[in-house]
Formats: C-alpha cells, structure tokens, sequence
C-alpha cells in the first residue's frame, strides 16, 4: 500500500505545473502564451526573467528529488521504487494531468530524480551541461548530452540495474521530448542562451 501510494503521489507531484503557477503569481502572465509556449525554467528565463526562472527550475529539481527520497525511506525493501517514482514523475511533468497530459521536457525533473539515485552522476551531468552551455549558448544541445552522459555513468560507477534502466529510459525519454529543439538545430533555428526571440514551434510540445 506505501508502494502505490508513493507511486500515485509521485505522478501527481510531477504533474504539477509549477512554470505556470509561479508565472502567473509573480508575473501575471501564462507562460503559454509567451515565447515558446513551454512551461520550464528556459522559456520562464526568456519571459519572465531570472527569479522566476531560477525558482521554476528549483521545484522542477525537487519534484523529481522528493519523491526518490520518498520511496527511498518509506518502502526501503524496494530497489526498484525509487526509479520507478522517478519516472512516474519525470512523465508527470511531461505529461501533466492539469494540463491535459501536455508539459514540459523533464529535464530539470530528472536531474532532481538522478540526485536521489546517485548525486555523482548528476553532479557530472549538471557540470557538463553548464560546460556546454557556455561553449555553444546552446541549452537544447546540453540538456541532450547531459542526459546523454546519466546511463554512461550509472555503468561506470556500477550502480544497481534498475538505476541503469531507468538512466537509459529516461535519457531516451528527455532527448526525444527534445525532437523539436533537434529539427531547429539542423535548420540553424534554435535560439541560444539569452536570446529574447519569439520561437514559432509546435504548440502540442510545451515545455523544458
């Protein structure tokens, strides 16, 4: 009964939309209707400035770190629990079930998720994502190799196979929410860091 519990919270807390939420208490705006439409912390940088970017990102980590922590303390018999709640919520986020199953690209979510599993392989991960945002001012292309560089890692520090699973699942998951920043890149579209462009993407694809 914890296990489902946990499981059921965990898609809930993902799901919380917190890139609108903040925006519309601290900006009065819906971040939806501004720049790329997407509910995380690039877009939130973009429209509404570096507070409400900063705390977005920040509960965006959290939802993701609270719920392995959770599963990790409340049912510790279960190896698995902790990645499967973290991926619930990484989904959540993704697909929200108060935005009609539309969201955000799960990655500040998971960075959040893969802290609880094992802070090395985030630490590394978060360090190459901020090498490579300023070499190429490119966010889209460090969060893809960032995400790239978890499962490389959960198999160098030899970590249980259900965390290997899910690095390769959800690093999947994170680079292909990103198709659309993937077509920008090849077309010379995709904006860089600190851009205040409109992006004209598809509005069925929200989020960061």
């Amino acid at each position: 009964m914890k296990a489902l519990v946990i499981l059921v919270a965990s898609y809930i807390l993902g799901s919380v939309p917190f890139g609108l939420i903040i925006c519309k208490l601290w900006k009065g705006i819906d971040i939806r209707t501004c720049g790329s439409g997407n509910i995380g912390a690039t877009n939130v940088m973009r429209s509404a400035g570096k507070g409400p970017a900063i705390v977005v990102f920040l509960a965006d980590v959290l939802k993701g770190l609270v719920v392995v922590l959770a599963a990790k303390h409340f049912v510790p018999i279960l190896d698995w629990l902790p990645v499967i709640a973290g991926m619930l919520a990484i989904v959540g986020h993704s697909a929200s079930v108060f935005l009609r199953f539309s969201g955000g690209k799960g990655v500040a979510t998971s960075l959040g998720v893969v802290i609880g599993l094992d802070w090395r392989v985030a630490a590394i991960g978060f360090g190459l994502w901020v090498v490579t945002v300023v070499a190429t001012r490119y966010v889209s292309v460090a969060s893809i190799l960032a995400s790239a560089s978890v499962p490389v890692f959960m198999f160098v520090f030899q970590q249980h196979i259900s965390y290997k699973l899910f690095a390769l699942l959800a690093a999947s998951f994170v680079i292909v929410r990103h198709h659309s920043n993937i077509k920008r890149l090849t077309q010379g579209k995709e904006p860089k860091w600190g851009d205040k462009v409109r992006i004209l993407e598809d509005r069925n694809d929200k989020g960061r």
